[in-house]
This record gives structure tokens, sequence and C-alpha cells, in this order.
């Protein structure tokens, strides 16, 4: 079983993003988990494919509906 890893700017150019906003994801404590090894951060695979799956929506008003229930 092979382990891989995204450094924050890989991982921000996979989503085409911002690295600031993962910075500022982690600090709110928002986005995938993520691990520091030696000062540096890095994201599993395994998180970042569990957060795009729980991010998938059938519709806009999704998240209205799951919360009035």
């Amino acid at each position: 079983m092979q382990l891989k890893h995204l450094s924050q700017k890989e991982l921000a150019r996979r989503w085409n993003i911002s690295h600031r906003t993962l910075e500022r994801w982690r600090w709110a404590g928002e986005g995938p988990q993520f691990m520091k090894l030696g000062g540096r951060v890095v994201y599993r695979m395994e998180d970042i494919t569990a957060f795009e799956h729980a991010q998938l929506r059938n519709s806009t008003g999704a998240d209205a509906q799951a919360g009035a229930a």
C-alpha cells in the first residue's frame, strides 16, 4: 500500500484555488484534514478524496433542505 501526500500548493493546483484559501480553511477548521510533518503541512490522498466526496451535491438547494429536516 503506497501512501500519497500532497503539499498545500499541489492541492491548490488540483482544485484550482489559491494556496492561501487552504491556509484560511485550516485556520478556520474547514477543508480536508491535514498533517504537520516537521512543520510542513501535507494532505493525505484519502482525506482529500473523502472531502471531495462530502462536497457532492444534487442541487444548489441541497444544503438548505438538509438543514430543514
